[in-house]
This record gives C-alpha cells, sequence and structure tokens, in this order.
C-alpha cells in the first residue's frame, strides 16, 4: 500500500481588513483577502480553501500559485464563485512537481472530503 502524507503547509492566510498607519497605502483587497502578496507567484502547487469553521471547501493545484488563487476568487468560470463569500482561510503547499500536484489534489480532495470539488471525487 502506498502512503501519501498531506505536503506540509508553507502559507497561510486569512480573510482581514487593513489597518491602517500614517502614511500607508491601501491594500487592494481581493474577497476580502488582501495578504496574497505572500503566495509565491512564480511556484506550483496546492491550494486548499476552508470556511470559518474549517471545513475544506475546494482543494486545486496550479503551476503559479498566486495566480490560480486570484482567479478562482474573482473568475466568473470557478466551481467555487457562489461559495467565495463563504472562504475565510487559504492554505498554500509548494509542490514543483506537477506529477505529485496532481496526486495531492485526488488525496486531499478525498482523504477530507472536499466540499466544492465535483471532479476527482471518489466519496460520494
Amino acid at each position: 500500500m502506498i502512503k501519501i502524507e498531506v505536503p506540509a503547509i508553507d502559507v497561510s492566510i486569512t480573510e482581514r481588513k487593513q489597518s491602517f498607519s500614517k502614511g500607508e497605502p491601501e491594500i487592494q483587497s481581493v474577497q476580502g483577502f488582501i495578504d496574497l502578496h505572500k503566495i509565491p507567484r512564480d511556484k506550483g502547487g496546492i491550494f486548499m480553501f476552508y470556511n470559518v469553521n474549517d471545513e475544506l471547501l475546494f482543494v486545486g493545484k496550479a503551476r503559479k500559485l498566486r495566480q490560480r488563487v486570484k482567479k478562482h476568487l474573482q473568475d466568473n468560470v470557478s466551481p467555487v464563485k457562489e461559495h467565495r463569500d463563504e472562504i475565510y482561510r487559504i492554505d498554500v503547499s509548494i509542490v514543483e512537481d506537477s506529477m505529485e500536484r496532481e496526486i495531492y489534489e485526488t488525496y486531499i480532495i478525498n482523504k477530507f472530503e472536499s466540499k466544492y470539488n465535483v471532479e476527482k471525487v471518489f466519496f460520494k
């Protein structure tokens, strides 16, 4: 039997408002997230969206993490477009190998029964 473990979380951000300091520029919010700059721009990996109760909502993979996460938060064709207001936390794991990303994504979706992933689901 193959043993798979969830990769370590490299970046975790939560929905929050900016607290302004004197002379500080305003940070553009994307669906309530102002810390998207912490997600690597040119790294591949897995991202996981959670709600305020720590329930896994959606798992995805990307060659360029920040761009893909922003796309899910803004795009009209995202599987989570109707549920964006539920997203409270985003966890990101850097996984450069595309085959490993595919395996981890499928494993996490099924192990933790992701709520809004419709493809790659074996637990229903």
